[in-house]
């Protein structure tokens, strides 16, 4: 699936701003989207995927974070430019991984 694929699901860009603001777990992120747990991982899943997020555990909670800084350029005429861009994001580690 293309990155424009991936980013054009409002629902997953819904969890990408939430985990902008810090790591969550599966049940809190959820739950701030207004979804099911089943729902929030098939579309975590997709980011995973995409190497949008990556997850750790903590105790027996899964957590998932960021792992890139989007950017998204689209400029009317005369430049017609559309740029969409991810860079990898150096997350902390986490010593229960």
């Amino acid at each position: 699936m293309s990155l424009i694929e991936v980013l054009g699901n409002g629902t997953r860009l819904e969890i990408l701003r939430e985990l902008s603001r810090g790591p969550k777990y599966v049940s809190e992120l959820a739950e701030k989207v207004g979804m099911d747990g089943k729902s929030a991982v098939h579309h975590l899943s997709t980011l995973e995927d995409a190497e949008l997020v990556e997850w750790y555990m903590r105790g027996n909670r899964k957590y998932y974070r960021l792992t890139s800084t989007l950017e998204l350029r689209i400029a009317p005429p005369p430049e017609r430019q559309f740029v969409l861009q991810a860079d990898e994001v150096d997350a902390p580690d986490s010593t229960d991984q």
